[in-house]
Formats: C-alpha cells, sequence, structure tokens
C-alpha cells in the first residue's frame, strides 16, 4: 500500500501501546556488530528503517537471526569487510553510526553519506570533526566517506552543536579507542542514554550519558548482552496530539513519562488533560478548540523538532495565533502547503510558521514530505470533515510500525490502499 484513505470526525478513545524507539534501536544494532559475541535485542520496532539497517549490516557478515518480530540476534564474529553497500543504507539518515561502529572495532570504515527525510541540511561535521580528534583519516570520495586510523586514541572533543549523531558516534568509536574521552555539549536525548547503557552492558566504560559532558574510557573488546530498546517518545507523542486532536481519550502505554514532559507541558497549556502514570500518559480534550500557544523547538530536554509537524496540525484548528520556531533543523516546514490545502492559515517567515487557528479542516489529497510531516497529515486528516487521501505513506512506515492498524484500533476511520486501485468520485470512496 502506498496511500492512506482517511475519513474524519472520529475522536479517538483507547489504549495505544508503543513500541521501541526507532532512534535508538538504530544506534544500538549498529553498536552490536562491535563485539564477537551474540547480541539480543529486544522490543525492535518493525519499521522499515530498521529492516535496512539490518540488512545492511547482513550485507557486510553479521549473522542476522530474528527471533521474532519484535527481538534479533546479531553476532558480528563473521564480517568480512568494512565497506556498506549504498543501495541498501541510502535512504536512512543513521547509516552515519556505522562508521563509529566500524572504526571503534576495525579502525577503517567505508559508509556512503546519508540519506534519509529531506528535511533540510543536516551536515556530519561534528561527527568528521570528533573521530579526526581521535586519530582517524577522513576523506569523502565518490559519496562515500572513508575512514581509517592507525591507532584511535582518546580525545578531548567539544562539539560545536549538541549533535545526537555525533555525540553516539564518537561515544561507541571511543568506546574502543586507547585511554580517555571527553565529549562536551554532548546531546543529552533519551536514545543517546540508551544507546550508552546498551555499550555498558557490553562492557564499555561510559559515564555521564543524558548530561553535557560524556566521558568515556576505552576497552579492548565488547561482549554478548542481552538488552530491551527504550520506548520510543515520538511515536507516544504523535498520539498524544493525535487525541488531542480529535478531541478524543487515549492513554499511551509502555511509556517513559519523562521523555514526554515537554509534549505533555504543551498539550496541557492549550486545554488539554494529561495525567501521568508509572508507565503511561493519558490524554483527553473534550472537542472544544484548544488554546493557541508558542512552541520552539530545542534539544532534549525542550520540545522535539520530531514532534514540530504534528503539534502545527493541531494548532491549525486552535482558538487565535500560534507561533512555531524551528531551531534545530532548516527547512522543516515543507507540509506547510499540504495542510493549506486542507484549509489550514499558515504563513512561514524565516525558521517560524505563523498559524491562524480556523473553525475546521476539510478533507484533500496531500503527500507526505517526510516522516514525521506525514503523520502531521494524517493527525489532520483524522480531525477533518471529509475524506484525506495521504500519499507517499512510505515516509511514515520508515518509523511507525502498524500507523494504521493502532489508530483503528483506536476508532479511526483509516484504510491502506494501493494508489492502482484506488479512485475518487466527488466525496466519496471506493476500493475496487
Amino acid at each position: 500500500m502506498d496511500q492512506y484513505v482517511i475519513k474524519g470526525g472520529n475522536p479517538l478513545v483507547g489504549e495505544v501501546e508503543i513500541g521501541g524507539a526507532k532512534n535508538a534501536a538504530l544506534a544500538i544494532i549498529t553498536a552490536a556488530i562491535m563485539t564477537d559475541e551474540t547480541v539480543t535485542l529486544e522490543n525492535i520496532p518493525d519499521v522499515s528503517d530498521i529492516n535496512a539497517l539490518l540488512g545492511a549490516i547482513s550485507f557486510i557478515g553479521a549473522v542476522v537471526e530474528r527471533v521474532d518480530r519484535h527481538t534479533v540476534r546479531i553476532n558480528g564474529s563473521t564480517i568480512s569487510g568494512s565497506s556498506v553497500d549504498y543501495d541498501l543504507i541510502k535512504k536512512i539518515r543513521a547509516s552515519y553510526y556505522l562508521l563509529g561502529a566500524l572504526i571503534g572495532k576495525y579502525k577503517k570504515a567505508e559508509v556512503p553519506l546519508p540519506g534519509g527525510c529531506t528535511i533540510g541540511s543536516r551536515p556530519i561535521d561534528q561527527h568528521l570533526k570528533g573521530l579526526e580528534a581521535m586519530g582517524v583519516d577522513i576523506k569523502i570520495e565518490h559519496g562515500d566517506i572513508i575512514a581509517e586510523a592507525s591507532e584511535l586514541r582518546g580525545a578531548h572533543i567539544f562539539l560545536d552543536m549538541a549533535s545526537v549523531g555525533a555525540t553516539i558516534n564518537i561515544m561507541m568509536a571511543a568506546t574502543m579507542a586507547r585511554g580517555k574521552t571527553i565529549i562536551e555539549n554532548a546531546a543529552r536525548e533519551p536514545h543517546v542514554v540508551d544507546a550508552a547503557n546498551f555499550l555498558n552492558s557490553m562492557g564499555a566504560n561510559i559515564k555521564g550519558a543524558g548530561t553535557e559532558v560524556i566521558r568515556i574510557r576505552g576497552v579492548q573488546k565488547l561482549h554478548k548482552t542481552t538488552y530491551s530498546i527504550v520506548p520510543d517518545m515520538i511515536e507516544a507523542g504523535t498520539y498524544m496530539v493525535a487525541a488531542a486532536a480529535t478531541g478524543g481519550d487515549v492513554t499511551v502505554t509502555n511509556v517513559i513519562p519523562k521523555h514526554l514532559e515537554a509534549i505533555s507541558a504543551k498539550l496541557k497549556e492549550i486545554g488539554c488533560t494529561v495525567e501521568e502514570f508509572d508507565d503511561a500518559v493519558r490524554v483527553a480534550s473534550d472537542g472544544r478548540r484548544l488554546k493557541r500557544t508558542q512552541v520552539k523547538t530545542l534539544p532534549y530536554p525542550g520540545f522535539p523538532t520530531d514532534m514540530q509537524p504534528q503539534i502545527a496540525a493541531l494548532l491549525t484548528r486552535s482558538l487565535g495565533t500560534s507561533i512555531i520556531t524551528e531551531n534545530i533543523f532548516d527547512s522543516r516546514f515543507k507540509y506547510v502547503d499540504e495542510l493549506v490545502r486542507m484549509g489550514a492559515s499558515i504563513k512561514v517567515k524565516g525558521d517560524s510558521a505563523i498559524i491562524t487557528g480556523c473553525e475546521k479542516l476539510t478533507g484533500a489529497r496531500v503527500e507526505a514530505p517526510d516522516l514525521r510531516a506525514g503523520a502531521a497529515l494524517v493527525i489532520a486528516a483524522l480531525s477533518a470533515e471529509g475524506v484525506s487521501v495521504v500519499e507517499d505513506i512510505v515516509y511514515i512506515q520508515r518509523g511507525y510500525e502498524d500507523f494504521d492498524l493502532k489508530l483503528k484500533r483506536l476508532g479511526a476511520d483509516i484504510t491502506g490502499v494501493d494508489s492502482t486501485r484506488f479512485f475518487r468520485k466527488k466525496n466519496e470512496v471506493q476500493i475496487s
């Protein structure tokens, strides 16, 4: 299927279980090849990004065994090369994690420049700066990052920005470097902490993950472990916002409420009821129009950039004018034209989107420009009058497992279809 056909107007009600964090799993899967012993990973999300990465590490020789849908065993002892196939990895932004993992273990790597969603410039200069400080020679040729080190040594590295990817990449390489590495201005996101906890469970010596300063003392080798991936805070946040947008009442389970505090606080601010439990969060809205607000994306624990499009969809129907300022990535407002097609009033000025709440959205045919924007368009369609068609859902499938099925269980009228079998006449949908 490559489209969602959605009839809006149904409040989402019920419980939804959140899976493992895609962003944490991508880093941890690559780190798993750094030992020659078998690693068992649990709570792995079954999404296309994860499956592509498993295929890529299998291509270079790792043994990958699917125990069940959410459990995988990985053994990196049979890896025969350090060159990663472009076709297998080109669509995944996190392909750069293979750089740190392979450099850490083999002192050499050849990895394609990363792909993923086209949401603006996301340079990897901080990754390369950190690795070069540790003695890695790096050159870029024919679209590949070619890296090699005669000896990997610890270094004192100050990141110019708190980059999640750079923090994890440097941390992986430093795990098996000689001596001590200090990363200052390190990213503090939950998946950074999860990657560090995983590496420590394999015998690494990492301290300070979750703070601005991470200290790593290199070890000679890593060993086997069994590890469960942290819950996905962005998946959870998406369902929380969908509940608010549809005037629903949804409890998201298998979450860490502290990871969701920035999202919860913003939903409370605009008039939602938010209740926190040990491993669940409930979001309820009475269906009345919510209040306006201002949102500024910031590194964790600030409001996450990966929730920016979703809350924009919610605010299209708020009372008054809201402003969203994107401080992490440029060009992350590509979804705006699609929301305007549904009746939203949004103007983009520089790094800000000015949203004037409207009485209603109406169904339209829209295209998902990237992963989180695609989720935002689904949220808008769920709250709109009439039928919407969301195209290019391959982006959504990169990061949301069973998105349509989970929404259906909450009462959404959503169907995944093949575009070659879809046609619409006036405001009616038929599937042949």
